[in-house]
């Protein structure tokens, strides 16, 4: 539960009243039949009073705190209200100050969160005044101050409810603020993605696209496979992602201009790398496609694995015509290059 006002405030207003309704204990303790109980009663509120207001437990009350403060009115009461003469001309006056300080604790009780005890408190106090005191009867609950105590309770209750809705419906805010920012943000790298692919794709294929326009879309065999080679390269910015770095992508160009296939598969599993970390694992990449003559090369990220990414290179054997036929890859190919790039060095 969240409060608008300081915490030490409020548990400083409370301490206040607490402290006067002992001073009213004290000033009327001529007043008793035996004052020894009375002085018992006043050590035990102020026990309760502590022990309530200290910041050692949670905002709520535990339970067993707020059945320790029931137990507390209860044996207040008893031992005040068997001591005073409440048929006497005038009536106790403040020596009944038992139920103002009932209300007290009952009240924060409230305010921490444990409703129904301060309510079981309150009908104590009232079932007592009408049954037990006997000349006061009824109008004792006015008379005594056992209805402001149930007012205090009351209006305890009212704004611990209303405060408690307003706390979830903030919290419920702050994460609705958090989900709309973190939706906005995704928004803004989605957006910033494409523009940077758009931008890699732009210099990529501006010169193809120039050659294209001025010889109205006539070309050489070689501007055909190079455009091939650039839609590679397009597609590597989308498939292959953070595989991608300068060096890698000249060495998978070159690859393609002396006619190899090359597959650039990113999963993410280079996502929890560290910039430093990324960069080493593309340098071995860049160094493994340069050192190859593989026909065939598919680079993949690897997930949950202590190695980053696969790298396999595969060579047709003989003329090639086997797998031109639709034979088996195995029993044509051989493998040119195995690498596994670990994540650490």
């Amino acid at each position: 539960m969240n409060i608008a006002l300081p915490r030490y405030l409020l548990v400083g207003l409370a301490a206040l009243f607490s402290a006067y309704h002992l001073i009213l204990a004290a000033y009327t303790i001529g007043q008793p039949r035996d004052p020894v109980p009375v002085i018992v009663a006043m050590g035990l509120y102020a026990v309760a009073t502590v022990v309530s207001l200290l910041p050692l437990w949670p905002v709520k009350m535990p339970m067993w705190m707020a059945a320790f403060n029931l137990a507390i009115v209860i044996a207040i009461t008893v031992l005040v209200a068997s001591q005073l003469d409440f048929a006497r001309e005038g009536g106790t006056g403040y020596a009944s100050w038992y139920v103002a300080a009932s209300g007290t604790l009952l009240t924060i009780t409230s305010a921490r969160g444990r409703h129904s005890i301060a309510w079981l408190g309150i009908a104590f106090l009232g079932i007592h005044t009408i049954a037990i005191v006997g000349p006061v009867g009824p109008a004792g609950l006015v008379s005594l101050g056992i209805v402001g105590s149930a007012s205090w309770v009351a209006v305890s209750h009212v704004i611990s409810v209303a405060t408690t809705k307003a706390s979830a419906d903030s919290a419920r805010f702050v994460s609705a603020g958090r989900e709309a920012a973190d939706w906005q943000a995704a928004q803004e790298a989605h957006i910033q993605e494409r523009q940077t692919r758009l931008g890699q794709t732009n210099v990529m294929a501006l010169g193809m696209l120039r050659q294209i326009q001025s010889s109205g879309g006539d070309l050489t065999d070689a501007q055909r496979q190079e455009c091939l080679n650039l839609e590679g390269a397009i597609r590597d910015e989308i498939r292959g992602r953070s595989l991608l770095n300068d060096a890698v992508r000249d060495e998978v160009m070159i690859a393609r201009r002396r006619g190899a296939t090359v597959s650039l598969l990113d999963e993410g599993g280079l996502d929890d790398l560290s910039a430093e970390a990324r960069e080493r694992v593309l340098e071995t990449l860049a160094t493994a496609l340069r050192g190859s003559a593989a026909d065939r090369v598919i680079v993949r990220t690897v997930h949950g694995s202590d190695i980053a990414v696969t790298v396999v290179g595969l060579r047709t054997a003989g003329d090639g015509q086997a797998g031109a036929l639709g034979q088996e890859a195995a029993e044509d190919d051989e493998v040119d290059l195995w690498l596994e790039i670990p994540r650490s060095e």
